[in-house]
């Protein structure tokens, strides 16, 4: 009978490791806040645009062929396609009350 070799010690430190991990997670939420702000950025001319053209706020089929490109490159990405839609829906709400206000202010 021969005895099991002993464990070899992790090298690795889970507290350094997480820190590290954590710091990557902070640096992308942050690239994630700014791209936010610029997309809304274009949005709101958008909306600039459409409410001085009188055009509706809201797009559907353009909403549908952004649902399903944005599936279709979250399937891609190793990412939850229904996570990406319901993100997406997320911020067009948001965008389409912005693009309401904006039609409001013209008025």
């Amino acid at each position: 009978m021969t005895d099991a070799p002993a464990p070899v010690p992790n090298p690795v430190d889970p507290a350094e490791t997480l820190q590290r991990l954590r710091g990557s997670i902070d640096n992308i939420d942050a690239s994630l806040i700014y791209l936010l702000a610029e997309r809304f950025k274009c949005t709101k001319q958008v909306g600039e645009l459409k409410a001085a053209h009188g055009m509706p706020a809201s797009d559907p089929a353009r909403e549908e062929q952004q649902v399903e490109r944005l599936r279709r490159l979250a399937t891609e990405a190793d990412l939850d396609p229904e996570f990406a839609q319901k993100w997406f829906t997320f911020v067009v709400a948001e965008v389409i009350r912005h693009h309401t206000e904006a039609a409001a202010d013209v008025r």
